[in-house]
């Protein structure tokens, strides 16, 4: 894992969201855990050097963000967001998170697969929130400030966490550098509105939920770059083009390509992405009332 900030570690670089922990003088506060099993035991163990560890935050319910929770079994609570925690490994129709998190150990993490945990283990205590929150927060760790945003648009609950003391704020899916966005959940002009928030942060430093560290530039491209999905889709929608014809014309992976070990998706996440935007925009709109 890389040091952003002094006692502050990011990892960039492999398969799933980007996983951090805080060293404070009083424990260690991680910020999402990883996906892979061998990732997370490692810095599980890594984290655990540092102190004991007080809180996990999950920024999110996506499965490359809270499936490393049940590695990190003796952390003293974890936080999230009241939807985050409503949503934690919930199926949807059709969609099992169990079994999409074992799908990735055979091509990402092949050693995992025997720290991968039966589905009665893992279910007797998947290691959910304890403490959640419905809106902003503020917590204290030692000498650190943690300051809890609330920003949905990628998801319902989407958190971002800023470290007032070191400038930098982890800020989960909201932001994608440099690789594609997912969208297939997602409520796009709530998530314009968070990338509004973002801006007005004082920060040198931001994690993004996928890519590398970067600064607060990034946030007008991701705000352009969802834009242009909608824009892309709605031109589409304009022209009488059907769902097939937009699969088949629309793709933006030549300029931002599915982030690191998810390259084989490219194709699944651009066909959901139009799926959900095709949708919302073919819906009658409500009839405005006269003033």
């Amino acid at each position: 894992m890389d040091e952003v900030r002094k006692g502050i570690f990011v990892e960039t670089k492999t398969h799933g969201c980007n996983p951090a922990y805080v060293i404070t003088s009083d424990g260690v506060v991680v910020i999402d855990t990883p996906q892979l099993p061998t990732k997370a035991v490692k810095m599980y163990e890594e984290a655990k050097a540092h102190g004991a560890i007080k809180y996990i935050i999950n920024t999110e319910l996506h499965i490359d963000h809270i499936f490393g929770n049940y590695y990190f079994q003796d952390v003293e609570h974890i936080i999230s967001h009241q939807a985050t925690f409503d949503g934690f490994m919930v199926p949807d129709p059709g969609f099992d998170p169990f079994d999409y998190a074992h799908d990735a150990i055979p091509r990402s993490d092949p050693e995992g697969e025997k720290l991968f945990p039966s589905r009665e283990d893992y279910f007797a205590n998947p290691h959910k929130p304890d403490i959640t929150i419905d809106g902003d927060a503020t917590l204290r760790v030692g000498n650190k400030t943690f300051q809890l945003i609330h920003t949905p648009g990628h998801t319902p609950g989407q958190l971002a966490v800023v470290i007032p003391e070191d400038k930098i704020a982890f800020v989960g899916d909201t932001l994608f550098h440099g690789c594609q966005t997912w969208l297939h959940a997602s409520n796009v002009d709530q998530w314009l509105e968070s990338l509004d928030k973002l801006l007005d942060l004082d920060v040198d430093i931001i994690v993004p939920g996928h890519g590398p560290v970067c600064n607060k530039q990034e946030i007008y491209v991701q705000r352009a770059f969802l834009m242009e999905w909608v824009s892309t889709i709605a031109v589409a929608v304009g022209k009488g083009w059907s769902k097939e014809k937009c699969f088949k014309e629309i793709s933006f992976l030549d300029r931002f390509p599915v982030d690191i070990g998810q390259e084989y998706m490219g194709e699944t996440v651009t066909r959901n992405n139009i799926n959900s935007l095709y949708d919302k925009l073919t819906v009658k709109m409500p009839v405005m009332k006269k003033l």
